[in-house]
C-alpha cells in the first residue's frame, strides 16, 4: 500500500494486511508496521501544503495507533470484540467468579508480603507465576474468540487478563520498593 492508497478508515488488522484474529504474527505485524510507518511518517510530508502535513500526521497517528493496539494482547482483545459489537465492561463489570477473586487476592497478599520482607525471591517467583498464568488466559482468549467465536466469554477473559495486569504493576512497583 502507498501513502496515497492509505485509507484512514480501515481497520486495524487491514491496515496491516492481516487477518482479524486474536493469534497474530508478531513479526509480520512489526514488518509491515515499519513498512507504512516508512511511507507515512511526517518527515516524508514536510514539504507538502498545511493540510496534507496534517493528514500525514493523522495517517502517522493511526498506523501508531493501529500498531500499539494490535501488538498487545488485551488491547488487541478489546479491539477484536468492539469489531463484533461487544464492550468489555472493564470499568462497570466487577463480576468474576468466586475462586478468581480470591485467588487475586492472594496473589496480593503474596506480593505485599514479599514487597514488606525485601524478598527479591519471591517477587521472582510470583512473576514466573503470574506470566504463566497470564500466557494460559491468553492461549484461552485465543480459543474463544478465533475458533469458538464465543465474544461474550471472550470479554469476562479480558476482563480477567485486565487484573493480570494490574497484578504485574504491583509485582513491578513491590520490585521498585526493595531496590530504594
Amino acid at each position: 500500500m502507498s501513502a496515497a492508497d492509505f485509507d484512514l478508515s480501515e481497520n486495524y488488522f487491514q491496515l496491516f494486511g492481516l487477518t482479524p484474529s486474536f493469534e497474530v504474527d508478531a513479526a509480520r505485524l512489526e514488518s509491515a508496521f515499519r513498512a507504512l510507518q516508512g511511507q507515512v511518517h511526517p518527515d516524508k510530508s514536510a514539504h507538502l501544503s498545511d493540510a496534507d502535513q496534517r493528514l500525514a500526521m493523522q495517517r502517522s497517528t493511526l498506523v501508531n495507533e493501529a500498531y500499539q493496539t494490535l501488538k498487545h494482547p488485551i488491547r488487541r482483545a478489546r479491539y477484536l470484540l468492539s469489531q463484533h459489537g461487544v464492550d468489555t465492561q472493564e470499568e462497570t463489570n466487577t463480576v468474576m467468579p468466586v475462586d478468581f477473586l480470591i485467588e487475586q487476592m492472594e496473589w496480593r497478599e503474596a506480593v505485599a508480603d514479599a514487597a514488606r520482607s525485601r524478598d527479591a525471591a519471591a517477587l521472582e517467583e510470583l512473576d514466573a507465576r503470574m506470566k504463566t498464568d497470564t500466557r494460559e488466559l491468553e492461549r484461552q482468549l485465543a480459543v474463544k474468540i478465533d475458533a469458538a467465536r464465543d465474544y461474550v466469554a471472550a470479554a469476562d477473559m479480558v476482563r480477567k487478563l485486565r487484573f493480570m495486569e494490574k497484578l504485574a504493576e504491583e509485582i513491578d512497583s513491590a520490585y521498585d520498593e526493595i531496590d530504594r
